[in-house]
């Protein structure tokens, strides 16, 4: 019969071996993307095993070319390292992991990730993963040679052995893959560091090109992020099929005690509430209940108020570093950041960041996105990820930009979101663009307000600097001409036209007048508010002062602390042998409010 002849074609298939021909739904769809997804997977496992134990993040990454079509990954960290037994389960089986199942913010969660890696590199080139784990400084390094058994999906110790490693401890993979490298680009190994970089501000990665340049990320912080915690489901993201399984697999020995037990934001009162809604006395062993019994329980769920789920499984980078890791890429006139708090979609909690960047050394014509998803780069898919579409979203020409409808504004600046969740929603297992969950686009356009609220308070702020600065700088050559004519005409002493205009334009000015090695620093505050700041003076020699002196050997600096009020003027006088500072120097004004002296910071 047909139908027994078609059943004898039948036969299952691993999950290594779907991937084996499906490797595009992974990311491994072309050489130049396969290679990145390769780096990615080894990077990302390496920061979070550091993280994990407690050490700040030292990252290596090389790349070799073999030949024309093949290229060296390597990836070595300074993590715990790997006990022995599980190296080849981690390298070479899909789906074996330690985080599908546990509810927090991890990087990798399927068990996909690095084995994966591995299986490309078999089906590309035909050779193994090297592997070289080291857990303890008092003990040798073991090096495995890994495959994967793709029918059976189990892993193939092609060769073991115990080296000596330089590392006290830490692991070291190399794959040999068929890639192409591409420097020039946005999606390119240098750009994914980069940002990794840009988002792990306690990392320090170090990047050697198949050319041998290296380049170093260095970290802006020696402090490493909060550890999120696991929690347990939380029913209002619960579905019918998962809540079926949790009542055969439970422990616990009433239903009562199952809905304490296995969920949170769940106590007895609440306990109580869904119980009676659902119709239940609560002593039901839960092994008992079917789907129509699970059904009731679960519509009991969506009827009880129950508090959101706790958000210390979240991890957030913080606005402060964000700040200081784009004003450490980008060296922009313009930094501001904020980390919104934390949000629930369908029972996952999440928060979003964002930074924005405006200025400085940022020359280009459209405002570049920078988008991440649990501090993971996403390189591709820019164009279909609601985070690209929630800044098309928002009016930016109200922030002071240009744009045209429904685009990326036209502006010299960088925009960074972070999406951190229990549960990002990925739309493809590449994990490459973030689907459009509404309470996501919601919380991202919200955040992308606020921090072009910021951006417009600079950018005016800055047009009325720029206007002030034209009116005096038109000031500064007319005043001097009408001083010195009206003083010919009445035969005055010559007055200080600087003064004059520092009056007018409402600044702080400061006269020095020398007399001998006897000095006078005369501070006149014309604007309308109190103004407090140091004023500094670096004099050769000894200085006799009373102020606080500052000794260097080759130089003595006099610091005042000065508060004045509006209209008040003072007099501060010293004696030195010679000033090396051109002007006087002062710290607390900005530029704009100066006049007759150098802003600097100490």
């Amino acid at each position: 019969m047909i139908a027994e002849k078609l059943a004898k074609k039948l036969k299952e298939i691993s999950i290594a071996e779907f991937f084996e021909k499906n490797k595009h739904i992974l990311g491994y769809s072309n050489p130049a993307k396969a290679l990145v997804t390769c780096v990615k997977e080894a990077v990302d496992n390496a920061l979070d095993a550091t993280e994990d134990a407690g050490i700040l993040p030292d990252v290596m990454v090389r790349i070799a070319k073999i030949d024309r079509s093949v290229c060296r990954v390597i990836v070595e960290d300074n993590g715990p390292g790997i006990v022995r037994h599980q190296i080849p389960k981690i390298f070479g089986k899909l789906l074996y992991g330690s985080r599908f199942h546990s509810i927090k913010q991890t990087r990798g969660q399927q068990g996909l990730g690095i084995s994966s890696a591995v299986l490309y590199a078999q089906l590309t080139t035909g050779k193994p993963a090297v592997v070289i784990s080291k857990t303890s400084p008092k003990e040798k390094a073991c090096k495995m040679e890994i495959m994967i058994d793709t029918r059976r999906n189990e892993p193939e110790v092609i060769s073991e052995s115990l080296i000596e490693w330089h590392r006290p401890h830490g692991t070291r993979v190399e794959l040999e893959i068929v890639g192409s490298y591409v420097r020039e680009r946005r999606q390119s190994v240098y750009e994914y560091l980069r940002q990794t970089s840009i988002v792990n501000p306690h990392a320090k990665i170090t990047f050697i090109e198949p050319d041998g340049t290296i380049h170093e990320f260095e970290r802006v912080s020696n402090e490493l992020p909060k550890i999120p915690k696991e929690i347990k489901p939380h029913p209002h993201g619960i579905e019918l099929g998962t809540l079926l399984a949790m009542l055969k697999t439970t422990r616990a020995s009433n239903l009562k005690r199952f809905l304490k037990d296995e969920f949170v934001r769940i106590g007895d009162k609440i306990a109580d509430e869904i119980i009676a809604k659902a119709g239940f006395s609560g002593r039901e062993h839960p092994r008992s209940l079917g789907r129509e019994q699970a059904l009731r329980l679960l519509n009991a769920f969506k009827e009880v108020q129950l508090l959101p789920p706790p958000t210390d499984c979240l991890s957030p980078i913080g606005a402060d570093l964000i700040m200081k890791s784009l004003m450490k890429e980008f060296k922009a006139e313009f930094v501001y950041a904020i980390t919104r708090k934390p949000k629930v979609y369908s029972g996952h909690p999440f928060l979003v960041e964002v930074g924005i960047a405006y200025g400085g050394s940022i020359k280009n014509d459209k405002v570049e996105i920078l988008r991440f998803a649990n501090k993971i780069p996403l390189l591709y898919q820019q164009g279909g990820c609601a985070l690209t579409k929630a800044v098309e979203s928002v009016n930016w020409k109200a922030y002071g930009l240009q744009q045209s409808k429904n685009e990326l504004p036209n502006a010299p600046a960088v925009i960074l979101i972070h999406l951190a969740s229990t549960n990002i929603p990925y739309i493809s297992e590449s994990k490459e663009a973030i689907a459009g969950i509404p309470e996501i686009f919601d919380e991202v356009k919200l955040a992308l307000q606020e921090v072009g609220r910021k951006l417009k308070e600079y950018i005016d702020r800055k047009q009325k600097l720029q206007k002030k600065k034209k009116k005096e700088e038109v000031l500064l050559k007319i005043i001097p001409l009408l001083a010195r004519k009206v003083c010919e005409v009445l035969d005055k002493e010559p007055v200080d036209a600087e003064r004059i205009v520092a009056r007018i334009m409402g600044k702080v000015h400061f006269e020095r007048v020398v007399d001998g090695d006897r000095i006078k620093l005369r501070i006149a505050n014309y604007s309308k508010a109190k103004r407090s700041f140091k004023v500094y003076e670096m004099c050769e020699g000894e200085v006799e002062v009373n102020a606080k002196v500052i000794q260097s050997s080759t130089y003595s600096t006099i610091v005042w602390n000065v508060e004045l009020m509006p209209d008040e003027e003072i007099e501060l006088e010293y004696k030195c042998k010679r000033i090396i500072n051109r002007k006087p120097i002062v710290e607390g004004l900005g530029e704009e409010m100066v006049s007759g002296a150098d802003v600097s910071t100490f």
